[in-house]
C-alpha cells in the first residue's frame, strides 16, 4: 500500500497511548481515521488531536469484548463512513504479578480483550478488507509472543495467540487468493505509555518511545512488512530460542533480565489500556 492518502484506517484502543500515536502517524500520511475506544470520554480530545492534519476523522465508543457492539460498529461505518482499508487491532490490557496473586477475572479479561476481541474485530471487518483493491490487517502482539513471561503469564500467552492467529490468517488469505490483504504482526518490547510502568526492559535495551513504534507500524503497512520486531534483541530472539537448548535459553533469558522484567510491574492495575 504505497499511498495512504484517502485510505480509511480503523484503530481500536486509539483514544490514547500507542493507539493515538499510530492514528497521528497515519493522519500525517493523508489517511482518514476511525478511532474507537472503550473510554468514550477520551475520544473527543483524541479526535481533535488527529483532526489537525486535515483528513476526515471519526470516533466511536467500542468494547471489543462485545461481539454485538463490534458488528454494530461495522454496520455504522458502512452506512456513515464507508468500508475500511486498514484495520489495526490495538486494544489490549495487561495485568501483571505472580499468577496466583492475580484475580481469575483479570486473567479472563486479558484473553477476552487481547485474543477474543481481536478475533471478533477481524471476523467483522475482514470482508470489507477483502473487498478493497488493497488492504492491511495489523495485529499488535508483543515481544512476549516469542518467549515465556513470568509475572505476565496470561498476557504473554494471549500475545502468543495473536501471533499464531496472524500467521495462520496470512497463509489462509494467500491460499484463498486474497493476497492483496496484507497481514502484519507487531511485536515490540515494553513501550513507554504507562501500561508497563515498573517493568524493566532486558539488559542492553530500553523502553521504546510510542512515536517510534507508531512510525514503524505505518512503514510496515506501506512496505507490506510481515512483522515489526523492536528493539534489536527481539529481531534475533526467535532464532536464538529455536537454536539454543531450552536450559541454555532459559539461562540466557534470565541473565538478560527478560525473565524478571515484569516482577516490578505496577502499570494500570485496575483497568486496561491500549496495548503497547
Amino acid at each position: 500500500m504505497k499511498d495512504l492518502r484517502g485510505k480509511r484506517v480503523l484503530i481500536s484502543g486509539s483514544a490514547r497511548g500507542i493507539g493515538l500515536e499510530m492514528a497521528l502517524k497515519f493522519a500525517e500520511k493523508g489517511a482518514d481515521l476511525v478511532l474507537s475506544d472503550i473510554d468514550e470520554r477520551a475520544l473527543p480530545e483524541a479526535l481533535e488531536t488527529v483532526a489537525v492534519f486535515g483528513g476526515a476523522v471519526h470516533a466511536y465508543p467500542l468494547d471489543v469484548t462485545r461481539p454485538d457492539a463490534v458488528l454494530g460498529l461495522r454496520q455504522r461505518l458502512v452506512e456513515e463512513v464507508g468500508p475500511i482499508d486498514v484495520l489495526v487491532n490495538n486494544a489490549g490490557v495487561v495485568f501483571g504479578g505472580p499468577f496466583l496473586e492475580v484475580p481469575l477475572d483479570q486473567h479472563a479479561m486479558t484473553y477476552r480483550v487481547n485474543a477474543l476481541g481481536l478475533v471478533a474485530m477481524t471476523h467483522a471487518f475482514l470482508p470489507d478488507l477483502i473487498s478493497r483493491p488493497e488492504a492491511s490487517l495489523v495485529n499488535i502482539a508483543s515481544a512476549s509472543a516469542f518467549i515465556g513471561l513470568p509475572f505476565g503469564s496470561t498476557y504473554a500467552s494471549s500475545k502468543w495467540a495473536v501471533l499464531g492467529f496472524s500467521e495462520s490468517l496470512r497463509l489462509e488469505l494467500s491460499e484463498l487468493g486474497h493476497r492483496h490483504v496484507h497481514v502484519c504482526a507487531v511485536c515490540p518490547s515494553y513501550i513507554g505509555t504507562g501500561m508497563f510502568e515498573g517493568a524493566r526492559p532486558p539488559t542492553t535495551t530500553r523502553v521504546l518511545e510510542p512515536e517510534f513504534i507508531a512510525a514503524a507500524v505505518v512503514k510496515a503497512v506501506v512496505d507490506e512488512q510481515l512483522y515489526v520486531l523492536e528493539p534489536w534483541l527481539v529481531k534475533i530472539t526467535p532464532a536464538l530460542k529455536g537454536l539454543l537448548p531450552t536450559r541454555l535459553w532459559d539461562s540466557l533469558s534470565s541473565a538478560l533480565g527478560a525473565s524478571s522484567g515484569m516482577s516490578g510491574w505496577i502499570g494500570h492495575r485496575e483497568e486496561g489500556a491500549e496495548d503497547g
